[in-house]
Order: structure tokens, then sequence, then C-alpha cells
């Protein structure tokens, strides 16, 4: 409300009801709700605490276009469902609102709706900020008041998440990061925990940012977090919102920047949540071809709707304004551009000019884009999207989504493919493996090795590699070299960094226990020394994105399978070349053209006897001949190790 004038200024409030009448509902809010461009539904909708007339309770404002009645229920009036109804707004708008004198901070609460056709039904609150711990479904009455302590880190984040900063991004579910008893998936440890544990491990890792899988209240931990009900609310599996801001806060105050998944594509078919919300398709499209996922068996929001549009744009702006996030990774973003995603024909329609593309969806992305950088262009939008849609992370203004990154998916998929095979082999998969490169200025992107490379059979990134156990460790850290060293962000999901031996399990906790082993502890050093080489050599990222950073250097040894290539920042002097042996022979007295420097000196070797290599083949000191002294250049002599990558500089 404005300062000056409050509701009760010029209306009659009647107190003599269990629920007042009242509004916070003022100017073109309710026009812009309709519209999809309210930004700030999260200060209208839900529960507000409010002091009316010298009295504290809180407001409820809740959106159910199809109800006849819609009452507030909870532990505060014994889960009466009719003592305290909602006042209907009568401007149409389908908004029903009221203020509960003296009702205190977490009371569990629900909206008991007469809907569509005479049905009755009990939803959690869309809007609210805190709920229940599963598997409890009621949301409870919160305020989110907090003072941050991480105003260095807010006033110089730009620095930290440009496109020209470099990105290497530890990717996390906390539940199953560690438990208090990793045999026992009910229970968890809190966000108290993890800003202690987690923040001091990625700080230790060297990696620039986490990403936390969803932590927006879900109904089902087999979901991870991506079929939500609770769209501004932290879950309360680790705690309050409040201790989750604290967590935020201590990343940022060891210069770690925090990236949330955030899900705008599907929903579940959960009673308490958005499905049906008040007997009919609400927030889903009505038309199933449009609004049921069938890979998932979630429903899939209606972004032609003003009113849904403003509810998910107002999440996402949410999460920046009251939790200082630094990105959303937005999730299955191809299954929202496609409407024949998943289908086959005659299970989709086309669209208005024939074509395959929600054009609903496109225009609801490209607004929550320009909106997000419009209010906070210090922060990164990363989409996660697997075809080859053009202009991705290009701005809107040139006809793109205008996301800030997308995740390389085909990079994932051709690495990986090349790793799996045996070195043997390799010499006639170079293409496969030089391919990312045809393609990499097409978009800004991230390279993703995620938690969906190790569920579902496709085994652990450690058993995705060939050989003996030596080898499969060699070929590890040597794909962790080329991912550190390829342009782009860098994603790794945890367990990942010390050569995980099983699959991710949700119900458990990564296998700790493998760090009293050499072999695995020699890849977390690797992985380590990896993400702070990215962060102290400018030519690593300064040209990340841009054709500038880049150049082959060595193609034509493709028998041996032996890749060279450079990497340059903005000074010719930060240059490094990087040199990728792809079998298990040891290369000797190994040539290599170089132009430009003539003094080089080996910075870094994934055979290093401390990441568990064999570290006998190394170059302390790296003999050069001159061969065009005026176009500057040089011959060098190297010693290549197995299945290793040396960066020289």
């Amino acid at each position: 409300m404005g300062a000056t004038k409050k509701y009760e200024d010029y209306h009659f409030v009647d107190t003599t009801k269990p629920v007042w009448n009242y509004s916070r509902f003022e100017g073109d809010d309710i026009s812009n709700f309709q519209n999809g461009t309210n930004y700030r539904c999260d200060e209208l909708f839900g529960s507000h605490v409010m002091e009316v007339l010298g009295t504290t309770g809180y407001y409820f404002a809740v959106w159910a276009p199809n109800a006849t009645f819609v009452s507030v229920f909870g532990n505060f009036n014994e889960w009466n469902k009719e003592s305290h109804p909602l006042f209907v707004r009568l401007d149409n708008s389908g908004i029903w609102e009221g203020f509960i004198p003296n009702l205190p901070k977490g009371s569990s609460y629900k909206y008991h709706i007469h809907g569509y056709a005479g049905q009755k039904l009990d939803k959690g609150d869309p809007y609210a900020n805190y709920w229940e711990v599963r598997p409890n479904t009621a949301s409870r009455t919160w305020e989110l008041s907090y003072e941050w302590q991480d105003a260095g880190w807010m006033e110089k984040r730009k620095d930290h998440n440009k496109l020209d900063a470099p990105w290497s991004v530890y990717e996390v579910h906390l539940a199953s990061w560690m438990r208090p008893d990793k045999n026992n998936e009910e229970v968890y440890h809190t966000y108290d925990f993890f800003r202690d544990k987690l923040v001091n491990y990625v700080k230790e890792l060297g990696f620039t940012h986490v990403e936390l899988m969803p932590i927006m209240e879900h109904p089902f931990d087999g979901s991870w977090g991506y079929q939500g009900a609770g769209y501004f609310a932290p879950t309360s599996r680790y705690g309050t919102p409040q201790e989750f801001m604290k967590l935020v806060e201590a990343f940022h105050n060891e210069g770690i920047g925090v990236v949330l998944d955030w899900v705008p594509s599907h929903f579940p078919y959960d009673a308490h949540g958005l499905f049906m919300f008040d007997g009919t398709h609400t927030y889903e499209y009505a038309d199933m071809r449009k609004g049921y996922h069938p890979d998932w068996n979630s429903y899939i929001f209606n972004y032609k709707r003003g009113e849904v549009k403003s509810f998910l744009i107002s999440s996402a702006m949410h999460w920046f304004r009251k939790y200082h996030i630094d990105g959303i990774r937005v999730d299955a973003v191809s299954s929202m551009l496609k409407l024949n995603y998943s289908r086959t024909a005659g299970q989709w329609e086309p669209n208005e000019f024939g074509g395959d593309g929600n054009l609903e969806a496109i225009a609801f992305i490209k607004d929550l884009n320009e909106t997000i950088f419009r209010d906070f262009p210090d922060v990164q939008t990363i989409a996660e999207e697997a075809t080859d849609w053009p202009g991705v992370s290009k701005p809107t203004f040139g006809d793109g989504l205008g996301f800030g990154m997308k995740w390389m998916m085909g990079w994932m998929h051709d690495t990986l493919k090349y790793f799996k095979q045996d070195p043997v082999y390799r010499q006639f998969q170079q293409d496969q493996f030089t391919f990312s490169m045809m393609y990499y200025y097409d978009e800004n992107f991230m390279l993703p090795l995620s938690h969906d490379e190790v569920v579902h059979g496709k085994s652990p990134m450690l058993y995705k590699m060939p050989g003996d156990e030596w080898q499969k460790f060699a070929n590890l850290r040597l794909m962790y070299s080329y991912m550190f060293t390829h342009p782009g962000g860098k994603l790794l999901f945890m367990g990942n960094e010390f050569g995980a031996t099983s699959e991710w399990n949700y119900k458990s906790e990564l296998q700790w226990e493998l760090l009293q082993f050499d072999s695995h502890n020699g890849v977390l050093e690797c992985v380590k020394t990896l993400a702070n080489l990215l962060k102290s050599e400018p030519a690593l990222y300064e040209n990340q994105f841009n054709k500038f950073g880049f150049e082959w250097v060595d193609l034509n040894r493709g028998a041996e399978s032996v890749m060279v290539f450079r990497r340059k920042g903005k000074k010719p002097e930060d240059d490094i070349v990087v040199i990728l042996n792809m079998t298990p022979v040891v290369r000797r007295d190994w040539k290599l053209h170089v132009q430009g420097k003539q003094n080089w000196t080996e910075l870094f070797n994934s055979n290093d006897r401390k990441f568990w290599g064999t570290g006998d083949v190394f170059n302390p000191e790296i003999g050069v001949r001159v061969v065009d002294g005026q176009a500057g250049w040089y011959e060098l002599n190297l010693h290549l190790p197995p299945l290793a990558a040396v960066l020289l500089k």
C-alpha cells in the first residue's frame, strides 16, 4: 500500500466478523495481473503480516476464478472449513481476499474452495513463503524480513556474473550431498549445516558458483525438486526461509555465486498443488495436447493466461529480490518451446502459422528474460535446452530468447561418446571430438556434466571410461582437463569431482568414504587445480564466448590421437596451449609448431603424481627450435604422458 493512504482510510472495515474486509490491491495491480505484466504478485497474493486498525494479523489473497466460496482454515481455527470465508472482489478478477486478526506467525493453513461444478477442494497457497515439512501439505504464515550482510558481494557481483568472468558451477542436491544417516532417507541436514560444510567445500574446490537443484517446495523427494508445489518458498526440509537466506549469504561472503534451478515448465497433480486449482484448469492448459506432459506425468502451465504469466515471472523475480540469488537455470526449456515435444502425429496441434513452436511459451520466455535483466543486470539466466532452436542465448532485440547462457548438450553427448570408446578407436573419431567448435559460436554455451548423466542406468562418470582401473582414472582426469580448457562455462554434478563409483541415489548421500583412496583423492585434487587455473588464467575465460578465444593448433596427428589447441585472452602473453594425448601411449620428443612466443613452461599436467598419475613423463624444460624467426614460428620438443592433458604457458 502507498505510504500516505491505507485501505482503512477510505473504506469501512467491518471488524465484527472472523475475517475483515481488506485489500492490498490498488491502481493497475489487477489489470497488470490479468495482462501478465504484474511481476510483484508475491507482495499482493499469499499471506502477509499486517497491522489493520491497530490489530496485527495476516492478510490473505488467492486467485480462484471458478470458485463460489473460498475460506482459510488451519490449526488456528481447528481446521474448520466454513468459519473464515474470504471476500470475492466485485471486479470479476476471480480474486478472494481478507484479513484475519491476531493470527500468529507460523500458523498452518490451507484454502477450502467450492469450485467448478460443486467440487470441494483443499489447496495449499500458491504464493506461500513457507510450507509444512513433507509429507504434510499445508502452507504456513511467515514473513521474510532479514538483515542481509552480503553488501560487499552485491556491489561487485556483476564482475563475478558477467560473461567474460570465469564460470565453474558445482551442481548440488542438498539432501543427498550429505545426510545425518546415509541409510535413512527420512532425515536431512539443515541449511545451517550446509552453511558450514558445503560452503567451505565449494570454496576449497575452487568453483565460482554453486547451482542448487530445485530448492522450491515440492511434495515428492524422488522428483529431486523438479515437480514443485511452492514457487515462492524454499523447502522446509532443511529449515526456515531465513536460514536459507543465511546460506546464500555465506556463499556470497566466500565469493561464490548462487544459481537456483527453476521449473516453469510443469507441475505435479498432487491434490494440494496447482492442478485443477478451483475445480477446473486454472494454471494448466485445458487442452491436454498442450497441458499434459507424457514424459513426467505432470501438467504444463498455460502461458497464454496473463494471470499464470504474472505468477511465474513474479516467482523468478521473488528469488532475485528476496534471496539475492545470482542466476536461475531454467529447466526443460525444450519442452516449453515445442508443441510436439515427446508427442507423435495426432497428439499435438500446429500453431496458427502451421509450425511446432508454442508461441505463448516463446513470448513468456522473452518477457521473463527481459524483466530479469532489466531489474537485475548483474545476474544470469541459463537455459537447459537440447534442440537446435536458434538464438536461445541471443538478446530478444535480436530475435533471440534472451537467456544469458545455454547448456551445451551436444558437447556433452559427443564428449561422453568419444571418451567411452577404447582409445584404439579414437583415431577414427577425431571429427566427432572437434565438432563442438563448428557450432560453438551460435550460443553462449555452458558445458554440463550434470545429474542427468549419472542416473537411470547411465553409470557414474568413472565407469563410463574404458580400460583398467588406472586408465579409467587417467581418462576421467583427461576429460575434466578438456572440459575446463574448452571455451564456455563449466558445470559438474556433485560426486563427479572425486570419481563416484555408484550412480546418484537421492535416498542416500555421496560416497565420501572413497576419499580414503589415493585414486579418488587424485581426481579431487585434479579438479581443484583445474578450477583454480580457470580463475587465475585470463586466457581460459576472457574470450570464452567469442571467436578470439580459441584456435586449433594441430589436428593433423589423428592417427596418434593427439589434439592441440590454444586458448587466448585479451593479452597475447596470457595464451595457453593445451595438448591432449588421447591414448595410453607415451610420446617422447613430440614436435609441436607454435607461433608467437619462444618461451613456454608446463603449467599443468594431468598425469602428475598428486593426481594419482605416474608422474614420470613431464616437461621441466621445453626445448625450442626457431623455424621462422621473422614470422615467429617455433618448434617445441615435448614429452606427452599417457591419457593426459598438458598445458603450456
